[in-house]
């Protein structure tokens, strides 16, 4: 009898064990489905590019000689759930047993779970091994260890991988450049745009349907330029590997109102779907630096960035699931603002990083931990809220490495299971490194009233409303020294621009 393979929309690899164990009469069954698109306003251009890679990666396979059913959107035989899809894909099929690559989400996870009670069939669900390390292997290093340390991580696993390694030791001496990465973007800089890929019939068709179907999700659909396979993939990582890598570490923390990509890869699309291999990037990052073809304070941001908090947040996420979703440690409540959609803010920064969200599925890390993470953090945004509309907003935005990035990076919700502080900051750093704030109407370097940067009171109001929680922390002692300096008339005066820039936030989204 045969095995249904059930291959999940962001598990696009030819590489998988999974079809190492197809038989001949075995089948491939790959799935569209509304609750996929919908548990949150996912961006349009996330669809297409899901929806199209999918398509694409179901005609690869049937080339391959494989028996491929794929299940389109807009057909009687999606179901609305994976779990409905397969009921009635099942009673019309002669399948005894079905075999998946371990989800990427734990949600997806626990309905995959109930498949065999619900369909009366064994489901063997294989471990997926597009990562450097598998849960079982984080949590085993983790074990005992009183604070999580990315840093301690990603030493481990360039050991492990022999990334950047000379003789045993770093290469270059030290393990981490970080401090050679945060050059603010003065002068003149030519910055290459990201590999751009022409839609072709499928991908114009997936357009089409999430232009119909999805018509009232935040973002812009035009115009597309995403790669849909593993193949133009490729192709675009050999596009930033020889235009912009060699600057990508000077620059990587600089943001620009009027640039969306700067040097960054624009990358990560693609390898949370499954068309690039991680390891594979950072070893071609290695050889183009001993090829004397990049820095190596930038091949080493690149390599940190995937073997390191790629595959730190992701042992985070499976380690703590599913407890980690409801951490609120600072007990954040406030509505997500009406900018955060589109609506109007005179918060110049603000409204650059929505408005570049909104045309490219894409901002990037800085952006969204340093403005509206940032934002989002000072204002008490409630987490699920901020972490749904990450998780709708980006198109390499999935659970297992957004919530960990929301909840720990940005918002400080789990109280220090991934940052040892909040990252809280006033205006002075978005500043720095960026141009957001010469064309704000707000003045940076005033503290308070209402002219003032709201970073600047808003950070002040943060700290003051969480001292009991914040002012035992170890790395925020010099700062709540200087606030507990801080006389009586500063302090209300703070609360009161605060509170003022708090009811400017409701009446626009009113």
């Amino acid at each position: 009898m045969p095995t249904l393979h059930v291959v999940l929309g962001d598990q696009l690899s030819h590489s998988l064990p999974l079809f190492d164990a197809v038989g001949t009469s075995d089948r491939v069954l790959l799935m569209e489905v509304a609750a996929e698109a919908t548990h949150v306003p996912h961006h349009p251009k996330k669809l297409v590019l899901v929806f199209s890679a999918m398509r694409h990666f179901a005609a690869e396979l049937e080339g391959r000689g494989f028996n491929v059913d794929y299940i389109e959107l807009d057909t009687p035989a999606s179901r609305g759930s994976f779990s409905d899809t397969l009921a009635g894909y099942l009673a019309a099929s002669d399948a005894d047993a079905i075999r998946v690559t371990h989800p990427s989400e734990y949600r997806v996870l626990t309905e995959i779970e109930g498949w065999s009670d619900a369909f009366g069939l064994p489901v063997d669900i294989l471990p997926d091994p597009r990562f450097v390390v598998s849960p079982g292997e984080f949590a085993t290093w983790a074990e005992g260890r009183k604070q999580l340390v990315m840093e301690q991580f990603y030493r481990k696993v360039r050991q492990q991988t022999g990334l950047l390694i000379d003789d045993g030791k770093p290469t270059g001496g030290k393990w981490n450049y970080d401090k050679d990465n945060r050059k603010p973007p003065r002068g003149k800089l030519d910055f290459p745009a990201p590999f751009h890929v022409a839609p072709d019939p499928v991908t114009k068709t997936c357009i089409g349907l999430v232009r119909e179907r999805f018509a009232n999700h935040f973002g812009d659909i035009d115009p597309f330029w995403f790669a849909v396979t593993a193949a133009d993939a490729e192709r675009a990582a050999e596009h930033f590997f020889e235009h912009a890598l060699a600057l990508f570490g000077d620059y990587q923390d600089a943001m620009l109102n009027d640039e969306s990509f700067l040097y960054h890869s624009v990358l990560s699309q693609y390898l949370n779907l499954g068309l690039l291999d991680p390891l594979a990037l950072c070893r071609e990052a290695e050889r183009r630096y001993r090829a004397g073809q990049a820095p190596l304070n930038a091949v080493e941001g690149f390599i940190r960035q995937i073997i390191g908090w790629r595959e730190f947040v992701r042992g985070v996420y499976w380690l703590q699931m599913p407890e980690y979703s409801e951490r609120n440690f600072l007990r954040a409540s406030t509505p997500l603002p009406a900018a955060y959609w589109g609506g109007e803010t005179d918060m110049a920064c603000v409204a650059g990083a929505v408005r570049q969200t909104r045309e490219h599925a894409y901002s990037h890390h800085i952006q969204r931990l340093m403005v509206t993470g940032n934002l989002a953090l000072l204002l008490g945004v409630a987490p699920e809220e901020i972490h749904r509309w990450y998780l709708a907003v980006y198109a390499d935005a999935y659970e297992w490495v957004e919530m960990p990035n929301t909840l720990g990076m940005a918002t400080f919700a789990d109280g220090g299971v991934i940052g040892t502080k909040p990252y809280a900051a006033s205006g002075s750093y978005i500043n720095k490194m960026s141009d957001y704030c010469s064309g704000c109407r707000y003045d940076v370097k005033q503290r308070e009233g209402d002219s003032a940067c709201p970073f600047n009171y808003l950070y002040w109001d943060f700290l003051i409303r969480h001292e009991e929680r914040l002012g035992s922390n170890r790395r925020m002692s010099l700062i709540y020294a200087q606030l507990r300096k801080m006389d009586d008339t500063r302090r209300k005066g703070i609360e009161r621009d605060a509170r003022r820039f708090r009811r400017t936030l409701e009446a626009s989204s009113g």
